[in-house]
């Protein structure tokens, strides 16, 4: 066996053997953990650790483009990931291949959150569903949809147990309808962490949702006249009770094809719509009241009967005529009235058969003028007796007249005082007046001052369209001294009747004495009537005996003996 040197021996242990090759080389992928936002692409670098390595590659279904490569390493680009894969990249070296793997996972952020409220509008005590869907987001792993009632949260889900290949995520609860729950604000929140494999936070939030509650389980109530009248405007009204909420009710009101204009009210849970509705044609037409709320609408109708009934047709044949004339008033019905009405003219002796004119002929007198004749006509619709009525008025045209009582011919005025004419004429039409005194012509609204010189006789004319009267009035100016002269006397007068009368009846007072035989005594009816008389003649001067000096009882004792001596009288002649 041949000896080599030692530094041969050396060398040769710089040289490694086959088996240590193979134990010595590695095979490294970069990045070691790849994130890809769905749809983008990913560089990736495969390198080994071997000084003449043989084939080499990645494995992957993902497209794949080398760009680049080295000696001991080569790079490529995958393009449009869109899901998760594990990409195995490879080296040969003596013989030997190794490999190294790499996981990418695709993510996409929660871009599109929709929520769902079913339905938006629920009736209460009715369940309704929130609903929370985001269509494509990845990984789900790492996904947390949360759900809000306003600002509180409502329902909380993760998804780490689903599978990693699935990209939608929902979430459902369902929830019972309260009366408080109108209005609400509803929305839903997605988030997906990915701190952990260094992508950071991702939010996504739906837009808000607002529920509606709502109660309307009684149908509306029409209130309406069961029978119309052409051309007059009646009221309509539609009522809807237990209803929420109430001001959010819409109305559509109709007479037939003409839609009416309501003016809502509210009280409560109670809604009204008023409208007027005013027929143009007679017959039989619907009005119909229709009420919505929310996905809700119910209707009623109400079958009225509209009718034609204008007002009677009143004739004067002369509504100004003379007196002394003939005047004859008719009473007939419209033309327009169905059926025929029945017809009451006042002062009419008969009532005519329906259809048939009333009629009135008589003689106009003065006292007819200003008197009121009224056409009275009464219809049966629908069970209703419905009446119309016609006013005229007769105007009676007569000449002038001065009638003593509101024109006197004899005045007297009191000196001094502001005094006027009075002279008020009748006729019709209404006559106009004009006075003169001595040629002048005086003002009969003013006053004027009584003097000795206004004494005299006035000239009064009253003129109408018929004709004029003249009548001489005698003024006389009296003096303030005549009229208080003439009461003084009339009182010393009085006075001195009643002392003559009292002292006469004093006379008469002392008792008769006969010696005849009396026997009873019982007067007439005229005598008894004789002394109530003066009985009562006795409580009339009851005044002017005090005023004269003397007492109540002087003039009863008066009175009693008057009537005693009367009473002795009439014994005598009977005896």
């Amino acid at each position: 066996m041949t000896v080599l040197p030692f530094g041969v021996w050396a060398l040769l242990a710089l040289i490694p053997c086959p088996g240590a090759t193979e134990e010595l080389f590695e095979v490294s992928v970069w990045p070691n953990q790849a994130l890809v936002r769905f749809g983008q692409s990913l560089v990736v670098n495969c390198s080994t650790t071997c000084p003449d390595p043989g084939p080499s590659g990645i494995d992957t279904f993902l497209k794949k483009t080398q760009v680049d490569e080295g000696r001991q390493w080569k790079l490529f680009l995958l393009e449009g990931v869109t899901e998760n894969s594990v990409l195995r990249c490879f080296f040969s070296c003596a013989g030997i291949q190794k490999d190294a793997s790499l996981d990418i996972t695709v993510y996409q952020p929660p871009e599109q959150v929709i929520l769902e409220l079913q339905p938006d509008w629920v009736a209460m005590d009715e369940a309704f569903t929130v609903r929370c869907l985001v269509p494509r987001v990845a990984p789900l792993e790492y996904l947390t949809l949360t759900l809000f009632q306003g600002n509180q949260e409502l329902y909380r889900k993760n998804f780490v147990s689903l599978a990693l290949a699935s990209q939608r995520a929902e979430v459902t609860i369902s929830i019972k309808a309260q009366r408080e729950d109108d209005r609400c604000n509803f929305s839903c929140s997605a988030e997906v962490d990915l701190n952990s494999r260094g992508g950071g936070l991702f939010r996504g939030r739906s837009a808000i949702k607002v529920l509606r509650i709502f109660e309307f389980f009684q149908s509306p109530l029409i209130w309406v006249s069961s029978v119309l009248e052409v051309g007059t405007a009646e009221p309509v009204s539609c009522e809807v009770a237990r209803v929420f909420p109430a001001k959010e009710v819409v109305f559509h009101m109709f007479l037939g094809d003409q839609e009416l204009s309501p003016f809502l009210s509210w009280k409560g849970d109670t809604v009204w719509a008023n409208a007027t509705v005013r027929a143009m044609e007679a017959g039989d037409q619907e009005v119909s009241c229709f009420v919505s709320l929310g996905p809700v609408e119910q209707q009623t109708r109400q079958l009225v009967r509209i009718y034609s009934f204008p007002p009677p047709i009143l004739e004067i044949e002369e509504s100004h005529t003379l007196a002394g004339t003939d005047v004859n008033v008719t009473c007939s019905g419209h033309a327009l009235t169905s059926p025929s009405p029945t017809l009451r003219l006042q002062g009419a002796p008969d009532v005519p058969a329906p259809g048939e004119p009333a009629w009135l002929l008589f003689t106009a007198k003065e006292e007819d003028d200003g008197r009121n004749f009224s056409c009275e006509a009464s219809l049966e619709v629908q069970g209703q007796r419905l009446v119309k009525t016609t006013v005229i008025q007769l105007h009676v045209l007569y000449k002038p007249r001065l009638e003593e009582s509101g024109c006197p011919g004899n005045q007297t005025w009191v000196e001094g005082k502001e005094q006027m004419l009075a002279c008020v004429p009748e006729g019709n039409p209404a006559p106009a007046l004009a006075c003169t005194w001595n040629g002048v012509v005086i003002d009969l609204a003013v006053p004027q001052k009584a003097t000795q010189s206004r004494t005299g006789i006035y000239c009064c004319t009253a003129t109408n369209q018929l004709g004029s009267v003249s009548k001489d009035i005698a003024v006389t100016v009296q003096g303030p001294s005549e009229g208080s002269s003439s009461t003084i006397f009339f009182i010393i007068f009085v006075l001195l009747v009643v002392a003559i009368n009292t002292t006469t009846l004093c006379f008469n007072c002392r008792p008769c004495k006969r010696k005849k035989r009396k026997l009873p005594y019982h007067p007439n009816k005229a005598e008894q009537s004789q002394y109530a008389v003066q009985q009562a003649e006795m409580c009339n001067s009851r005044n002017f005996c005090v005023e004269s000096g003397l007492q109540v009882n002087e003039i009863s004792t008066i009175g009693v003996s008057q009537g005693g001596k009367s009473g002795s009288r009439k014994k005598e002649e009977t005896l």
